[in-house]
């Protein structure tokens, strides 16, 4: 009985864990580039359980699991759609990223680093909504700097151009191109913060998609499958919260009436 309230408040836990990415999904659905998460349960190592008879010997009766947890948090790499601005700053990256074996590509952002002497630390992003700094420089809308093949990219004033390989054009000359990433194996991509990346161990690739200049990418969540997680998480939860309580008050009984002498 005690190992049925350790079960109960165990799946009740990792339900709370679940609906808390799944909030964290709705709250980005309007997020440009945002990837949904998701949550993988795994159970607890299976208990092999024994009978006991009254002489020594005892016998298998077979395998237990007392409860589940989470394993990890899954991110879908999958694109999302694509919508036209018309916004010279919004650049996309059309990269037909479907299926399990996905191949995102990104673009890459230089981070200063506070802890490293304030030095650059790149990372990576599907949110193509740029803006220009006071020094002319792309930035995210977090200001940490877009980066090209000469680093941080710099304009000169005036309209500027980028083509479908990333190259950035003023005046009709090529002044830099945007640093575009395809990795080949999107399961060793985290999520740092401010809507970006990190590559803990991923080899990229050579990037076989498209640069859309005057198009944002949208966020990848689903409100309509995201509310019915919602709904099934509060459900398993709720049956939890029942059997927990069932077992609670069984317990009340055992210890207050078994043994009572009448």
């Amino acid at each position: 009985m005690i190992r049925g309230l350790y079960t109960s408040a165990w799946s009740m836990i990792a339900n709370s864990k679940k609906m808390d990415v799944i909030t964290n999904n709705l709250a980005n659905v309007n997020t440009a580039g945002y990837k949904k998460d998701t949550v993988v349960f795994e159970s607890f190592p299976e208990l092999l359980t024994k009978r006991i008879n009254d002489s020594k010997n005892s016998s298998n009766i077979g395998s237990m699991e007392l409860s589940s947890d989470v394993g990890e948090i899954y991110t879908y790499f999958t694109q999302g759609q694509l919508n036209q601005t018309n916004n010279r700053m919004d650049i996309a990256i059309s990269d037909d990223n479907r299926g399990e074996k996905a191949s995102p590509a990104f673009f890459a952002i230089g981070v200063l680093d506070p802890s490293d002497n304030n030095n650059i630390k790149e990372y990576y992003t599907k949110d193509g909504s740029f803006v220009l700094n006071s020094n002319n420089q792309l930035v995210t809308r977090d200001g940490n700097f877009v980066l090209g093949q000469n680093g941080p990219v710099t304009l000169e004033p005036g309209e500027f151009a980028v083509d479908d390989s990333g190259n950035i054009v003023q005046n009709g000359v090529v002044i830099d191109a945007l640093r575009i990433t395809q990795f080949s194996d999107a399961t060793q991509l985290r999520k740092f913060r401010d809507n970006l990346i990190e590559n803990s161990g991923s080899e990229t690739s050579a990037f076989t998609g498209k640069v859309m200049q005057g198009f944002s990418e949208e966020s990848n969540v689903n409100v309509i499958d995201e509310m019915v997680d919602m709904i099934t998480v509060m459900r398993a939860y709720e049956a939890n919260q029942k059997l927990l309580q069932s077992q609670d008050s069984l317990l009340e009984k055992a210890v207050n009436e078994v043994g009572v002498v009448r």
